[in-house]
């Protein structure tokens, strides 16, 4: 299966929440390859913490037809990560295939787009789960990923979309444009072959950066504030229903959490229990969510 990540601005969670249900998922079991396809600013190698962003061996010298083979990064064995350096009995293997530094976005052509097809059947059939970070907007990346997936050769591979958001009223407006709207995603994938409904089907929200207001984190806050935090979400929940990405579309939400404020990480059990730096709810959020990438319950036509 290959999970497609995309968000209509950066900031919003897309990239280290992806990386985290990589890393779940791995420690599950499952084989597992992350592909960081945003171009112009590709931070995979360093939520993994793996040392080193490549220069003119990884994805953008691949697509471009400058290198035969992207570089493969074996995150259990080469990351810096005191955590994932002691890979867990159980664990499936967790591969980086990395952005290029300063490679930048490019326009698409045929040999890229078939250069891409290769690689995503050769990743299909070595992993169980392949998650793809696209660089944000309506970006070559995500034409990229659309046209690929278009082709009659990957009709056999189950494709998804897990579409990221923050909990504002601009973001919510945003990403509702990314996907419905003139030039979004279902309408471009219409135009390179994609059945509608079924693309649409294979699109769900994730909301990050969730304030909840009964959490011990907001706890402090007066009581005019708790109302008024109370009266936003719920202005944001009838508007994200009004626009078609309400409850019943969204996969999963991600609290707000320190930590990933301050610096872009994987949430580990170390975090929660030992160092106690990072809230549990953000790490039950991030397991549930992986755990969900899969369960066709949280799929298919509403």
């Amino acid at each position: 299966m290959i999970v497609f990540a995309a968000s209509d601005k950066g900031g919003t969670g897309r990239s280290v929440t992806s990386a985290n249900l990589a890393y779940q998922r791995a420690l599950g079991g499952d084989d597992v390859c992350y592909l960081d396809f945003d171009f112009g600013s590709p931070t995979a190698v360093a939520v993994f913490d793996v040392p080193g962003a490549p220069r003119g061996d990884g994805l953008h010298a691949y697509l471009t037809g400058h290198t035969g083979e992207p570089l493969r990064l074996d995150v259990w064995r080469l990351t810096e990560h005191a955590v994932l350096s002691h890979k867990p009995n159980g664990a499936g293997r967790l591969v980086l295939l990395p952005g290029d530094g300063g490679g930048g976005e490019f326009a698409t052509d045929q040999e890229v787009v078939q250069r891409c097809a290769d690689l995503m059947l050769r990743l299909n059939s070595e992993f169980d789960l392949i998650i793809v970070d696209l660089s944000a907007g309506r970006s070559y990346a995500v034409d990229m990923a659309l046209e690929v997936t278009a082709r009659p050769e990957m009709r056999g591979v189950e494709t998804r979309w897990l579409v990221f958001h923050r909990w504002t009223r601009q973001h919510v407006k945003a990403v509702h444009g990314l996907v419905f709207e003139e030039f979004g995603i279902l309408e471009a994938g219409e135009e390179r072959g994609h059945d509608r409904a079924a693309l649409r089907d294979a699109v769900r929200f994730v909301r990050a950066a969730v304030p909840d207001p009964d959490s011990p984190l907001w706890s402090h806050v007066s009581p005019t504030q708790s109302a008024w935090m109370r009266a936003c979400d719920e202005t944001l929940r009838r508007l994200a229903a009004e626009l078609g990405i309400g409850d019943s579309r969204v996969l999963g939400t991600v609290p707000l959490e320190p930590v990933l404020q301050w610096r872009e990480q994987l949430i580990t059990d170390a975090d929660v229990v030992s160092t106690q730096i990072a809230n549990k709810e953000t790490l039950e959020a991030f397991t549930e969510l992986a755990r969900r990438l899969t369960d066709d319950t949280y799929w298919g036509q509403l």
